[in-house]
């Protein structure tokens, strides 16, 4: 998805549904929240009637629950009060936050340090949070990096609490947050007998078996130009198997100074916008959380970390990286296997 975790939030959509009909007999769901848009198609069960209405109704509930608990843009919400604590003690969590510190945990360990929802401070100085962009002065990184680490997080899921050892530690959730929304939709869809569907929510996507006309679901992959949004691959998702396609770059939210190109993609262990070629990472996944800390994690260490990690991992990914001006592209081993 940072470094930081706002990439899909802040940026357009990286991903999108490469199609141009409708097929008549599937019902489309539209609509705004958590600060960005979401569409969600579904083929009706004639032997279960559902009343459209009912399913929008639950489906804006979720998204504005998740909103209460995992946004770092209210004052409200749990997250920020939990980072309001300037505590070591053990704080208790809900258990969506719990889990998600967990999934985090892990990739930050395998990913080397590169997905860090710690990161917050950094990408508030740089003037990001606020779509305001600015090359900070280098002694003020430098005041902050002690203050991040996932390292300096410790997690009892079996309590649903975790401990700052650093009290002035700040936990960002929007590298993973949108990916947790998807899935919570598509497991509502699912509960309501709905087994053939997509579900998309700021770029962040899964799919369910068929379309209506019983063809494969088909996403697409944007070309990593930001100069021309275009379509760069087309992925066809012919198992029926639910699974979720997320896709982070760092060509659309970017700033130019003297010259120079800033990416908003923040590496946590310099604190500084990553300079490799790795423009793009695509994750195909069964679990959307996973999935969405995954293309963020990989999208931060650069191709050559990327390649190693994708295939270590088993994990189903599609690169996009540049060499001497022209794209180039990757696949791992197992990922044509998983569509």
């Amino acid at each position: 998805m940072p470094f930081t975790y706002y990439r899909l939030f802040l940026l357009s959509a990286c991903i999108f549904v490469a199609s141009c009909s409708q097929p008549p007999k599937e019902t489309e769901i539209a609509g705004e929240s958590q600060g960005t848009t979401f569409h969600i198609k579904f083929v009706p069960d004639p032997a279960k009637p559902l009343k459209i209405d009912e399913v929008r109704k639950q489906i804006l509930t979720d998204l504005a629950t998740i909103d209460l608990k995992l946004s770092n843009y209210r004052d409200d919400s749990e997250i920020s009060k939990l980072n309001q604590a300037e505590t070591t003690d053990w704080l208790i969590a809900s258990k969506e936050i719990i889990d998600l510190l967990v999934i985090s945990k892990t990739v930050y360990e395998k990913s080397q340090g590169c997905f860090d929802l710690t990161i917050k401070p950094l990408f508030d100085l740089w003037g990001f949070s606020k779509h305001e962009p600015k090359i900070p002065q280098p002694n003020n990184i430098e005041a902050l990096k002690p203050h991040v680490g996932m390292s300096l997080l410790e997690i009892d899921a079996a309590q649903q609490r975790f401990r700052k050892k650093d009290p002035k530690l700040k936990i960002d959730l929007a590298g993973i947050a949108q990916g947790y929304s998807v899935g919570t939709i598509a497991k509502h869809l699912d509960s309501v007998g709905l087994h053939n569907y997509m579900v998309e929510i700021g770029g962040e996507m899964m799919v369910k078996g068929h379309k209506a006309d019983g063809k494969a679901w088909r996403v697409g992959v944007e070309s990593p130009n930001p100069l021309n949004r275009s379509l760069y691959k087309v992925i066809v998702l012919n198992k029926p198997d639910a699974k979720s396609v997320m896709t982070a770059g760092t060509y659309r939210n970017f700033f130019d100074e003297n010259g120079k190109s800033y990416s908003h993609i923040l590496n946590p262990k310099t604190g500084w916008p990553v300079t490799h070629q790795l423009r793009s990472v695509t994750v195909v996944h069964q679990d959307p959380s996973w999935a969405d800390a995954w293309d963020t994690a990989l999208l931060c260490m650069g191709e050559t970390g990327a390649m190693a990690v994708a295939e270590q991992e088993n994990l189903n990914v599609f690169l996009i990286y540049e060499v001497d001006g022209k794209f180039k592209e990757y696949e791992s081993k197992s990922f044509v296997g998983s569509l």
